[in-house]
C-alpha cells in the first residue's frame, strides 16, 4: 500500500432516545489524500470539506475461491441502531458494529483503551492477533480521526487485518489484509459517545475502505438487509442479496462524482391523498436529492420542503400538538393511539412508491401517549436523508452495477426466524 497519513472527519447519525437525546445526522466526509500531494507537515496534512477519496490496496480472494459463496452476517437491533456481527483477527474475534451505508471506514475499539466509551462486549486486542499489521506513513503509524456533529468521535490508527463473516457455501468468507480503523487510547487517541452495545462502525457506502469495496465477489456491489424493531435478521452480500418477487419496486440510484453515498431522487411525498411535489422547490433534482442511510434513525428534509409536508400532516391530525421533548423541533402530539395519523407515501424516481406503515413515520415515546413525526427539518446545506425507521419492514437491496435500490414489503422479524 502507498504510504499515507490521513486525518478523516465525517458525520454519522447516532440514534438516541426521543425524549432525552438529540439525533445527529449531518453527513460530512473529509478527503484522505495520498502522500504524493504536497503535505503541510513531515507526516501528513489535513484538508477540510472535501469528500474522502483515496487509493487503498488490500489482498483480495480470487473469484475461483468464491464460486457458490454469498457472504452474509447476522444483525441485531438495539434501540434504533442496527448492529452487524463479524470477526476480526487471527484467531477470529467477534464484534458487533453499527451498519452504516452513510460512511466507508470499518473501525472497532482496540486495546489498550482505558478512556474509550463503555463497551459491553470484550474489546479487540490486536496484540493477540497474528494477522494485525499497522499501516505506516513515512515510518510512523497512519492515524485516522472521525468527529461527529455532537462531538462523539473515534481516533486511532489504520491497519490491515483479516475480516471473517458467514457464507452460504458453509465455509467462512475470509477477507485477508482488509483495511480497518483501530480506535484506541494512545496519548490523544480514543473513542467517545457511542452505544455500549456497539463495538464500532461498519462502513458500507461506495468509498474505497468500505466493507463491500474490499470484497472480491463475482457480482460486486450487491447488498440487502431487512430491518425490524425486534429480533435478529441478516445482511446479505453478492448474489444472495438480490431483491425480487411480488411487490418489489425499484428506485433509481445515483452515485455522484467524488461522492460515495447512495442517493435516491425523491419526486414527491403524499400525506393521504395530498401529494406534495418537490418540483418547484429548491429540493427538486433529477440526479439524486436524498441519501438512503442505514445509520440514521429518522428522515431529514430541507426546511422549506419539510414545512410543506408537516403542514399537510397538521391539516389531518386533530390531536393536541405539544413541544418536542427531544429538542429537535419534531412535530409531536398527545394521542392514545397511532391510528389517528395519516398514511405517508414516498415517491422515488424509477417508479418506487413506498406506502409507509404508520410505525415507519411516527415514533412513540417510551412512556406512551406521545407521538412524533419521524421527519426532521434540516438546513439547506445539509444532506436530506431517508432513515432506517422509514425502511423498517422492507427488504432493501442495493445494486450499484444496475444503479437501483429495490424495496420489497416484508415482515422482517419473521424473515429468517
Amino acid at each position: 500500500m502507498n504510504e499515507e497519513h490521513c486525518i478523516v472527519s465525517q458525520n454519522h447519525s447516532i440514534s438516541m432516545s426521543l425524549a432525552t437525546t438529540m439525533i445527529v445526522l449531518f453527513l460530512q466526509i473529509i478527503t484522505c489524500f495520498l502522500f504524493t500531494t504536497t503535505a503541510s507537515s513531515p507526516h501528513g496534512f489535513t484538508i477540510d470539506l472535501i469528500q474522502r477519496r483515496s487509493n487503498s490496496s488490500s489482498f483480495r480472494l480470487s473469484k475461483n475461491q468464491l464460486q457458490g459463496a454469498s457472504p452474509y452476517a447476522d444483525t441485531l437491533f438495539d434501540y434504533n441502531i442496527y448492529l452487524m456481527k463479524l470477526q476480526v483477527g487471527t484467531p477470529p474475534f467477534e464484534i458487533a458494529a453499527e451498519i452504516d451505508t452513510g460512511s466507508d471506514l470499518i473501525w472497532t475499539q482496540c486495546m489498550p483503551c482505558p478512556d474509550c466509551y463503555s463497551q459491553l462486549d470484550p474489546i479487540f486486542d490486536p496484540s493477540k492477533s497474528s494477522t494485525f499489521k499497522e499501516q505506516r506513513c513515512h515510518g510512523e503509524s497512519c492515524h485516522y480521526e472521525i468527529i461527529y456533529e455532537d462531538n462523539t468521535y473515534s481516533k486511532g490508527i489504520l491497519a490491515t487485518e483479516t475480516v471473517t463473516i458467514h457464507s452460504t457455501s458453509g465455509e467462512p468468507f475470509v477477507m485477508a489484509e482488509t483495511t480497518i480503523g483501530c480506535g484506541l487510547h494512545n496519548t490523544d487517541l480514543d473513542n467517545s459517545g457511542f452505544a455500549s452495545s456497539s463495538s464500532g462502525i461498519v462502513g458500507l457506502n461506495m468509498g474505497p475502505r468500505s466493507l463491500i469495496s474490499q470484497m472480491d465477489l463475482p457480482y460486486p456491489g450487491l447488498i440487502s438487509y431487512c430491518f425490524s424493531g425486534q429480533g435478529t435478521s441478516k445482511i446479505n452480500f453478492g448474489t444472495n442479496a438480490i431483491v425480487a418477487g411480488d411487490g418489489t419496486v425499484a428506485a433509481d440510484m445515483f452515485i455522484k462524482k467524488d461522492n460515495p453515498f447512495y442517493y435516491l431522487n425523491l419526486d414527491a411525498v403524499s400525506v393521504e391523498d395530498n401529494r406534495i411535489e418537490t418540483l418547484g422547490t429548491p429540493f427538486h433534482a433529477e440526479d439524486g436529492n436524498i441519501v438512503i442511510d442505514s445509520g440514521s434513525t429518522v428522515t431529514y428534509f430541507p426546511v422549506s420542503y419539510c414545512n410543506l409536508v408537516r403542514k399537510a400532516v397538521e391539516q389531518v391530525v386533530t390531536a393536541v400538538r405539544v413541544p418536542d421533548p427531544s429538542g429537535n423541533d419534531m412535530l409531536c402530539y398527545f394521542s392514545e393511539t397511532i391510528d389517528i395519523f395519516p398514511v405517508i407515501t414516498m415517491h422515488f424516481s424509477g417508479g418506487a412508491d413506498l406506502v409507509l406503515d404508520k410505525y415507519n413515520m411516527y415514533m412513540e415515546s417510551n412512556s406512551g401517549g406521545l407521538f412524533c413525526l419521524a421527519i426532521i427539518c434540516n438546513n439547506p446545506t445539509q444532506e436530506a436523508i431517508f432513515g432506517n425507521r422509514a425502511q423498517n419492514n422492507f427488504l432493501v437491496g442495493y445494486d450499484s452495477s444496475s444503479l437501483l435500490v429495490s424495496f420489497k414489503p416484508t415482515n422482517c422479524s419473521a424473515l429468517w426466524n
